[in-house]
């Protein structure tokens, strides 16, 4: 940071101060305010602290146009206004589910954020308006009821997504469209007269994951967020590291990651976040995970991994509900876990309250290798006031974790361990 300006400014002050006859400290004064003045004047040349990438949140925060369309049941078709695509206006086609039961106040909101191969889901919706909510379920592909749109923004494909591009294009990339589609939606639930604009969270599936991570970390207006399965450092290691990614060139490779990968956005969230995945999930493996949920501050940060959960369009996992409910609808808050202490043979977590689970496990590994291919085991565990603790086999090398599950069927989780040839009680 340069502050070649502050000479000219001191050379400045000091003979007004001595024509006037002022007292030294009133000359500091003025000299501390003319600082001020020049820091306010040129604070464009300085860079922000949250980092918000090619997104304009001063632009998206604004309610877009919207067109309203046929309702069906709890669900009722629309048309919201986009970004520009290639030069020409573009329209998002979205179900927003509303509760049968209105309350006397104002609901809760969900922003639903679909899949590879996905749309905006119907019963997306209606599952959230069931459970009391507002819901908007967007489609991320330019695609309405009936397939492509002739106003919609780029297509979801990997070649799409992957592209080589630079800077100048940067609006053009699907992760841009898509991300300020959500950040809109957010947006538009808020100016519903039947929303709470405090209460609004956003949840997404798979590369709908991988877009709430960075949404929740450029879009602080949102209360909750819940990944499903995304995450970021896709290019340290993913399903796409060795073949979409490989493809770019090494110019559009680096922009890519430094504009649209999770990693660089996720530091920035300071509401409470459930990461949700499977231990050996196909496009999202536990090391590019970790790494990802790290980037939280602890104090808000969650984890559920479980033992081979499926990777698909599922949102009927209840820790995801349960989740959102403790946060945006007062309901009782899930176990929160500790960081793993390995010590003596043994991993041990500190549970944030007592709780009589429905089960409590260690969950582990003694393969090494591809992430996607290790074979896992369930153990015995041993839930002691606060303390939920585990014997760890010997073999090395290991990964291990620890899980609870309530008497609800949710799963919260410790974060893994690792444990190298030599390592007694050292992890990684």
């Amino acid at each position: 940071m340069q502050f070649a300006f502050l000479p000219s400014a001191v050379l400045t002050i000091s003979p007004l101060a001595r024509r006037i006859k002022i007292t030294r400290r009133a000359a500091l004064l003025w000299f501390g305010l003319a600082v001020v003045s020049i820091f306010a004047t040129n604070c464009a040349t300085f860079p922000s602290a949250k980092q918000t990438g090619p997104w304009d949140m001063k632009e998206l925060s604004k309610k877009p146009n919207v067109t309203w369309g046929a309702t069906n049941g709890l669900v009722q078709e629309l048309f919201y206004e986009g970004e520009p695509f290639q030069g020409k206006p573009t329209r998002v086609f979205a179900y927003l589910g509303r509760p049968a039961t209105r309350s006397a106040g104002r609901s809760p909101a969900m922003v639903l954020v679909h899949g590879g191969g996905g749309k905006a889901f119907k019963e997306w919706a209606e599952h959230w308006a069931k459970r009391g909510y507002v819901a908007l379920a967007m489609d991320l592909a330019g695609n309405g009821v009936n397939g492509r749109l002739p106003d919609g923004g780029p297509d979801q494909a990997d070649g799409v997504k992957f592209r080589d591009f630079a800077g100048a294009d940067a609006h053009e990339m699907w992760t841009y469209h898509a991300v300020a589609a959500a950040i809109r939606a957010n947006s538009l639930l808020r100016s519903l007269p039947d929303v709470d604009a405090e209460r609004i969270g956003v949840t997404g599936i798979s590369w709908g994951g991988y877009l709430t991570c960075i949404i929740a970390g450029v879009d602080s207006r949102l209360k909750v967020a819940v990944p499903v399965y995304g995450c970021g450092f896709l290019g340290d290691n993913s399903v796409w590291k060795d073949k979409s990614i490989a493809a770019m060139t090494p110019e559009a490779r680096a922009l890519w990651l430094k504009l649209f990968d999770p990693s660089a956005y996720l530091a920035n969230v300071r509401r409470p976040i459930l990461f949700v995945n499977g231990t050996t999930d196909f496009a999202y493996p536990l090391d590019s995970y970790q790494k990802s949920y790290r980037l939280v501050p602890a104090k808000f940060r969650h984890v559920s991994i479980a033992v081979n959960r499926p990777h698909g369009h599922i949102w009927t996992f209840p820790e995801v509900d349960a989740f959102v409910d403790s946060v945006l609808d007062t309901k009782p808050s899930l176990v929160g876990i500790g960081a793993p202490v390995v010590a003596n043979g043994q991993i041990a977590v500190e549970l944030n309250h007592a709780i009589a689970p429905k089960e409590v496990s260690l969950c582990y590994t003694t393969d090494s290798g591809v992430w996607q291919q290790r074979k896992w085991q369930t153990a015995s565990s041993q839930l002691k006031g606060k303390q939920l603790s585990a014997a760890l086999p010997s073999a090395r090398p290991l990964v291990a974790f620890l899980a609870i599950t309530d008497e609800h069927g949710c799963l919260m989780s410790s974060e893994h361990v690792e444990l190298l040839v030599g390592d007694g009680g050292a992890t990684k």
